[in-house]
């Protein structure tokens, strides 16, 4: 056995016990609007206390827990927004992504942490019989209007792998589409592309209302109801499958696939949005990690490697499938009729 090769330290699991704190350090630092003070030219405690309307003792120990987290900058006893929470949680900025906590930090997901190891025990969720996959769970609501801005960069991302002539026209099938950025991104960068977004009738209101404002509505379509059991109708030229087939098993997966290779046009192709762990599981951090949400909040659902992946495809119909990384969430797995 190889000698240790630093002192051991309980550092890790002090740190790992405690990390509700930051959670709510966090919260409680975009619930007071600390990140739009400060982007406002408040940088003392006393002024910072004046305009979040907090005591300066209050605010002082907040904004210095929140430097020591690494989301401020301190000099001089002034505070600065670090440049990623300068762009992510001032609300003024068009890429803020406080809203996201709505969803992350809603009861429907966090109480499944409340009781990891009964869900080790039984092998998926213990909250309800079919955890975040229930019909119109309202959860749904809350991430398609909450996570909107952390999606556009991958959805602008699928729209170019794309490729081919601007002026090409596309059929387009936007499963679980949430909150429609996916299929939006594809209609700004193809005039001619003609969108149909299926989901739940609630969390479709979302989409249509995105679609609306980014002047698309007029190719815009929807199909209301269960990915299972509608017609998809097409035939179409591309699919788009985000963050979806990690709530089921590889059975169901495959069975829907075989639906959407139906739905397909000759030459059709279905981009597929996951978080893909390396072949060991536990590497890159965000998606071997991604596995333990699934387990908590959903029946059967997995983080599958590529080969997971492919092999699904490959099973229904498909003939080849490619893995391309995005930043900075997940990566695409483009498969082939």
């Amino acid at each position: 056995m190889s000698e240790p090769t630093a002192t051991p330290s309980p550092l890790l699991f002090f740190e790992t016990i405690n990390a509700y704190q930051r959670t709510e350090a966090i919260k409680a630092a975009i619930e007071l609007d600390v990140f739009a003070a400060l982007a406002e030219g408040c940088e003392t405690a006393a002024q910072l206390a004046e305009r979040c309307k907090t005591s300066e003792r209050g605010i002082r120990i907040l904004c210095d827990y929140l430097t020591v987290i690494g989301f401020l900058n301190k000099a001089e006893q002034r505070y600065f927004n670090t440049q990623d929470s300068a762009i992510f949680l001032n609300r003024h900025s068009p890429a803020y992504v406080g809203g996201a906590m709505e969803f992350l930090l809603s009861p429907a997901l966090a109480e499944n942490f409340q009781h990891v190891a009964a869900a080790v025990r039984k092998g998926g969720t213990v909250q309800t019989e079919e955890g975040t996959t229930s019909v119109e769970n309202p959860v749904w609501i809350k991430f398609a209007r909450g996570m909107a801005p952390l999606m556009i960069p991958a959805a602008q991302q699928i729209a170019d792998l794309i490729g081919g002539d601007a002026a090409q026209k596309l059929r387009v099938l936007d499963v679980a589409a949430s909150h429609g950025m996916f299929g939006i991104s594809i209609a700004h960068k193809y005039p001619n592309a003609a969108i149909t977004a299926l989901d739940w009738a609630n969390v479709l209101t979302v989409a249509k209302e995105n679609a609306e404002k980014a002047g698309i509505s007029e190719r815009y379509h929807c199909i209301k109801g269960s990915a299972f059991e509608v017609d998809f109708g097409g035939p179409y030229d591309i699919v788009l499958i985000t963050n979806f087939l990690h709530h089921f098993d590889v059975p169901t997966c495959e069975s829907f696939l075989k639906k959407v290779h139906a739905s397909l046009a000759e030459g059709g192709r279905v981009y597929t949005l996951e978080f893909v762990p390396n072949e060991d599981r536990v590497s890159p951090p965000g998606p071997a990690t991604f596995a333990l949400i699934m387990l908590c909040s959903t029946p059967r659902g997995d983080a599958y490697t590529f080969a997971e992946l492919a092999s699904m495809f490959a099973n229904t119909g498909f003939s080849r499938s490619e893995l391309h990384g995005l930043q900075p969430q997940g990566d695409v797995v483009i498969s082939y009729q």
